[in-house]
């Protein structure tokens, strides 16, 4: 089996894995992912997570030209920025997923660090995730947003829609943005209880020892 037919394979799995879980659901979320000759693989427009093709994946060249699959989600400003700006991102997955959705409604939640410090997790996974505002769906200035951070951020929350998550490969990409997901419905389960958090001595431990972009 090939790299390109496994990667494949590998993006419409994890999709479907998703999906069954209800992380995002009907025909909402897009994923990509780098080919190893620096071509993109990404979801097409208005495709279900459920059922995913691996044969019409849109295909784009290392150029940015489309070379064969269906055509590619409207959310491509978003991946093209996150890959323009960050050398190391070989995935990008977007959800809309409820619980985030429901954090970035919140009146006091900080923009510069979305979500609060209940485990480790999040944090070794994902660094500071920036919430930026609403935008219409497929509205380039979300790209444009992006590239705004200069490629310090893995993941940015888009006020009232969903995480969008860069990763070094498509796995670690789902992996981290199913870890934002679990943090904020703890963050959203436990919000009423004044619950108890890591301090910042706690962060600043985990950041040190598991070296994480924090900084930024």
């Amino acid at each position: 089996m090939s790299h390109d037919t496994r990667l494949r394979e590998t993006i419409c799995r994890l999709a479907c894995s998703m999906f069954e879980r209800g992380l995002t659901g009907g025909s909402t979320g897009n994923i990509s992912a780098r080919t190893r000759d620096g071509g993109l693989l990404v979801s097409p427009t208005g495709t279900s997570f459920g059922r995913l093709d691996p044969a019409t994946l849109s295909h784009f060249d290392r150029d940015g030209v489309l070379i064969g699959g269906d055509q590619p989600t409207k959310e491509m400003p978003l991946h093209k920025a996150f890959y323009a700006t960050r050398s190391t991102a070989g995935a990008v997955v977007h959800l809309h997923a409820c619980h985030s959705v429901a954090l970035s409604m919140m009146p006091d939640v900080d923009e510069d660090n979305f979500l609060p410090p209940l485990t480790p997790y999040a944090i070794m996974k994902l660094g500071k995730v920036k919430l930026l505002p609403f935008f219409l769906p497929g509205d380039p200035a979300m790209g444009d947003a992006v590239k705004g951070l200069a490629g310090k951020r893995s993941a940015v929350m888009l006020a009232n829609h969903g995480p969008v998550v860069a990763g070094k490969d498509v796995e670690a990409a789902c992996n981290a943005i199913e870890e934002l997901e679990d943090t904020a419905r703890l963050a959203m389960m436990t919000r009423s209880f004044n619950p108890r958090m890591l301090s910042e001595e706690h962060v600043q431990a985990i950041v040190t020892k598991f070296d994480v972009e924090w900084d930024a």
